[in-house]
């Protein structure tokens, strides 16, 4: 399964109000993403998230399109209201109001795979 990480660039010295932000995080309804057209695109396997001095990553293990993944997310109350608590806290805004915007956002803030590595790949392959 790949996975996805983005960036967000913010603030140093407000890490326990972050923490707070995603400590409190609403899931979302279902794990799957569903295209532009209803049909089955993917599902959202887990989400992690780190934060060290100005830089907070969130990572994101998924199955299928992952533009399919970042409209999901988009659309999802929970991940609104942490963008929506997050805005105080960036040195660079986010235009994350639309579904749009979020996923331009989310495009610009993915960080390059170099590699993945899974025990699932190894056994997968015998």
């Amino acid at each position: 399964m790949p996975f996805a990480a983005i960036t967000y660039d913010i603030k140093p010295g407000c890490e326990a109000e972050l923490a707070e932000i995603f400590g409190n995080f609403r899931r979302v309804k279902s794990d799957r993403v569903r295209g532009e057209g209803g049909e089955a695109a993917g599902r959202i396997l887990a989400t992690a998230v780190f934060l060290r001095d100005d830089t907070l990553v969130r990572v994101i293990e998924y199955e299928g399109d992952l533009d399919a993944v970042a409209r999901h997310m988009a659309s999802q109350p929970g991940v609104r209201e942490v963008e929506r608590k997050l805005k105080p806290y960036l040195t660079r805004s986010r235009d994350t109001d639309t579904v749009e915007g979020f996923v331009a956002t989310f495009r610009r803030s993915l960080l390059r795979t170099v590699a993945q590595i899974s025990v699932r790949d190894l056994s997968a392959a015998s």
